[in-house]
């Protein structure tokens, strides 16, 4: 979609579009009010901005669309599409990847209560992996503070790419 085309459409069209990136509501409604845009830079730059406040209990209800790590996403929803575009580093036929992958999120999920999140766009399965071992190691303050950080990643990325496209 082109920027001219996001700033033309109806607000809750609008919203549509930017829900898969981060499915925060306030986040969403202030995305998509302050158009018009006169550039991509510029709606990452508020998008960035006003991601900066998610709460804990935002951050943790964005969680819910997006599948552990090493697990494709299925479905046709933009969600479910963009994931699997962004886990295609994660190599499914390295067996052995898969299942340190399972055993860590297990424990991920045991420690800290939530599905391990990261932007893996860019990332190689071993990389992800390496990752969330030294994630293990965080204190639960420091390690709500990373999964915001890495959603925030994740929100502009996937904004990025939808009006890049």
């Amino acid at each position: 979609m082109t920027l001219a085309a996001f700033n033309q459409l109806e607000t809750a069209e609008a919203v549509e579009y930017v829900r898969p990136c981060a499915d925060i509501p306030r986040w969403i409604e202030a995305v998509v009010t302050s158009r018009p845009y006169s550039n991509v830079e510029e709606v990452l730059s508020v998008a960035g901005t006003r991601a900066v406040d998610w709460t804990p209990d935002e951050v943790d209800g964005a969680l819910g669309h997006h599948p552990r790590i090493g697990e494709r996403a299925s479905g046709s929803s933009a969600e479910a599409g963009m994931s699997r575009a962004e886990q295609a580093g994660v190599d499914a036929s390295d067996d052995g990847l898969e299942s340190e992958l399972l055993a860590g999120n297990r424990e991920y999920e045991e420690r800290f209560g939530r599905i391990f999140l990261i932007r893996a766009a860019g990332r190689t399965g071993r990389e992800i992996l390496d990752e969330l071992r030294r994630r293990l190691r965080n204190t639960d303050e420091d390690e709500a503070r990373e999964v915001a950080r890495q959603l925030r990643e994740i929100a502009l990325l996937r904004l990025e790419g939808i009006l890049r496209s």
